[in-house]
This record gives structure tokens, sequence and C-alpha cells, in this order.
């Protein structure tokens, strides 16, 4: 069943042909993914449709309906309480991911961004249509990106929170396994799940595979939650 978002704050713009920057393809020859950008103010709102417009591989719309594949573009300045409601709904829907564009995030509201399975975040300050479009790409594809400052912060919440679990800084007693590791790190350096599979010459499903089991083992929420365990814990 779908999930419907409110109308109010939803706008689009119709694709133009190939512009000179274009995200990374998408899986699908042809697919092209369909964005619902959702912002309090017009000009935000109407800036974003007009820049993702310029990608054929995208398909700016103002359907409500959270469907399966659908990404929805978040833009505000604070994660208030409308904005988290709102990502909490998405990441409650089936196969639809969400991209937040933000002017700024607090230590204690990081952990809250990650535990809704938001992954790919872009500062407001560097929300290019480029880095949009190759935010809003990934995010289909069920990859991530997130500011190098942002990764960071999330490798100390992650160590503290696991201090405040075991007590210490102690390694587990179940650690990654060399291929995970080695996942891990190419997830690290930026790689989408196709580029890591042409890398280490598995199948795009083995990889995915590899990232469900250990995020699954470990209670980890998603891939920068694993990667930020990975580097807080040594084996990256």
């Amino acid at each position: 069943m779908s999930t419907r978002l409110p109308t109010s704050g939803l706008s689009g713009v119709e694709p133009t042909p190939r512009a000179p920057h274009q995200p990374e393809r998408n899986d699908r020859p042809g697919h092209r993914v369909p964005v619902t950008i959702h912002s309090t103010e017009p000009l935000s709102r109407e800036g974003a449709a007009s820049l993702l417009g310029r990608y054929r591989e995208l398909d700016v719309t103002e359907d409500s309906e959270l469907r399966p594949g659908t990404v929805v573009l978040v833009i505000t300045d604070v994660l208030d309480g409308p904005a988290l409601t709102l990502l909490r709904r998405v990441a409650r829907a089936d196969g639809v991911r969400a991209v937040l564009v933000i002017g700024a995030l607090r230590e204690a509201e990081l952990l809250d961004v990650v535990a809704c399975g938001i992954s790919a975040i872009v500062w407001r300050r560097e929300a290019t249509g480029k880095q949009l479009a190759r935010a809003v790409v990934a995010a289909a594809r069920g990859d991530g990106t997130l500011p190098a400052d942002l990764l960071g912060r999330l490798i100390n919440q992650v160590g503290a929170l696991h201090r405040s679990v075991s007590g210490g800084d102690g390694v587990p007693t179940t650690g990654l396994t060399a291929r995970e590791t080695e996942v891990l790190r190419l997830v690290a350096d930026g790689l989408d799940t196709g580029e890591i599979a042409a890398e280490l010459a598995y199948s795009e499903r083995t990889i995915k595979n590899i990232m469900h089991g250990l995020t699954t083992r470990f209670h980890l929420r998603n891939r920068a939650h694993a990667v930020a365990y990975a580097m807080r814990e040594g084996y990256i």
C-alpha cells in the first residue's frame, strides 16, 4: 500500500534533454527515477525542480503518492518537527527513499536522521544541480552519499553509543569478515553498488547480500552507519 504525502509543498517540472553534466546512469536502461520535492519555501522548491528537471534520468513530479522507487527530496534549513516527521513517514513507506538537503544539523539530530534510513545528505550551501542529481540517483539505487564532515561526526556518535553500551572500547567478539571489510572500504571511498561489484568481480546481488548481512548482524541502520562502525572499530 502506498503512502500519501500532503500535497502542500510538492512541485515539479517536465524533464528537458540531457544536460552537460549528468548523474550516473540508473541500473535499468531507460528507467527514470520519480522525484517529489518537499519544501516550505516555494523558491527552494521551484529552484530544485528546475535543476533536477535538466536530467533525463529523473522524472520530477507533483504526484503525492509515495510509490516504490520514488525518491523524496526534503529541503529544509534545520531538522524541525515537520521535517523529521516526513523523513520517518518516508522510512515506513515500502521502496521509497529520501534525500535530505539541509542547512545545519546538530550532533543530537544526526543519529535521528540515520535512524530514518537517510544516507543521502547534501548541505544546502553545496546543493548544485549535479550534486542533487547524484544524491537522488544514489538513493534510488540504495546507495548513499554523506558530506565528509558529517561522516566524521557520525563516527564519533557511533563510538560514543558503543562505549555507553559496552562500557569500554573493546572490539566486538564477532568481527567483520575480510570480504565485508573490503566492501565497506569501497563504500567509504564513495563507490556505489555497481562499481563495487565491478571492482571485486562480484555480482551486484552479492554486494547487496554482503551489506544486508553485516548491517543485520551488527544492528546497523544503513551504509553510512556501517562505514562509521567499521572505521570506529578500526577495520578500515
